[in-house]
C-alpha cells in the first residue's frame, strides 16, 4: 500500500523516534524512506548592507546547514541500514517549513509523511505553533503523526 516515506527530521529528540517509528513502518511495509532536513533561511537581520560582509554570512550560514543536515541524514542511513530499509536523505533551505515539506513529498513521490508533533496544546501550538497541523492543511498525502 505505501511504498515511499518522507520523514522530515530537525535532530530534536522527538527525530529520533520519527527515525525508529518509520524505520519499523518502513520494514513492516516493505516501503523506502527519505529523510528530509528543511534548514532554515538566513535570518534577515542577520544580514547586512556590506556586501562582503552579507556574502560572508550567508556562506556561513550555508556551510553550516549543510554541515548539519548532512549529520543527521548520516544517522538516519545509519539506522535505515541497520534495520535492512532502502534509505535516501535530501536536505533543503526554506523559510516556510511546512509548505516545503508537502512540496518535497510530492517531488519525491513519496506516499506518506511520517512526522513528530510536541503535543503541546492549545497554548503551546498558539505561543509556538504546529508544523504537524499545517503540514496537515498543505497536503492531500496520508500524514502520520507520532508522538
Amino acid at each position: 500500500m505505501y511504498k515511499h516515506l518522507l520523514v522530515p527530521i530537525d535532530g530534536s529528540a522527538l527525530s529520533r523516534r520519527a527515525m525508529d517509528g518509520s524505520i519499523e513502518l518502513a520494514r513492516q511495509l516493505g516501503a523506502r524512506i527519505t529523510g528530509l532536513v528543511v534548514e532554515p533561511d538566513l535570518p534577515l537581520a542577520v544580514t547586512s548592507r556590506d556586501a562582503e560582509t552579507f556574502s560572508e554570512r550567508i556562506e556561513a550560514h550555508q556551510k553550516g546547514n549543510e554541515a548539519h543536515a548532512q549529520s543527521l541524514l548520516g544517522q538516519f542511513e545509519a539506522r535505515a541500514t541497520a534495520a535492512g530499509v532502502e534509505y535516501s536523505g535530501v536536505a533543503v533551505t526554506a523559510y516556510m517549513v511546512d509548505s516545503t515539506i508537502a512540496e518535497e513529498a510530492k517531488r519525491l513521490g513519496c506516499d506518506m509523511i511520517v512526522i513528530v508533533t510536541h503535543g503541546r496544546g492549545a497554548l503551546g501550538e498558539f505561543v509556538f505553533g504546529s508544523h504537524a497541523k499545517g503540514l496537515i492543511s498543505k497536503t492531500r498525502l496520508p500524514v502520520l503523526v507520532l508522538h
